[in-house]
């Protein structure tokens, strides 16, 4: 596997990871049950991308990338302290949709970046990207 082809996915295993990290920590705010479905519907999107990315990994004997631990606390940390301020079905819908925008960039940035990856990494990436638009697009129905 050429190196540029793992670590797009790498990129796109890391992005899942986050995504899903994030879903499952402001799931025990959500009170309004169709939010609810849509974000399960979109971690459930998130954990076959990444494990597809993951899959192709594997494949080359490379293991997934797990987010850094710093970037993870600080996530963390940033969504429990606008959480405790404001955990409404609105800032939960906002919260998320900032989530999907980063992870946007990085992996629009990494497709650029590593532009001669595999056709099939560039699909994957591509995939992610698309996810990540149609449950920005979901959530504004929230705001």
């Amino acid at each position: 596997m050429e190196d540029v082809t793992r670590k797009l996915l790498e990129e796109c295993s890391e992005g899942c990871r986050m995504a899903v990290g994030s879903i499952n920590q402001v799931f025990p705010h959500v009170s309004d049950e169709r939010l609810e479905q849509v974000m399960r519907g979109y971690k459930n999107k998130h954990e076959q991308i990444g494990k597809e990315a993951d899959d192709l990994l594997k494949e080359e004997g490379v293991q997934g990338k797990a987010p850094g631990a710093a970037a993870t606390a600080f996530s963390w940390i940033t969504t429990e302290v606008k959480m405790k301020m404001n955990d409404d079905n609105s800032k939960i819908s906002q919260l998320m949709m900032n989530g999907c925008n980063m992870g946007i960039q990085s992996i629009s940035g990494a497709m650029h970046q590593y532009e001669s990856a595999s056709d099939e990494s560039m699909k994957l990436a591509r995939k992610l990207v698309s996810t990540e638009e149609a449950f920005m697009k979901e959530l504004k129905e929230f705001l």
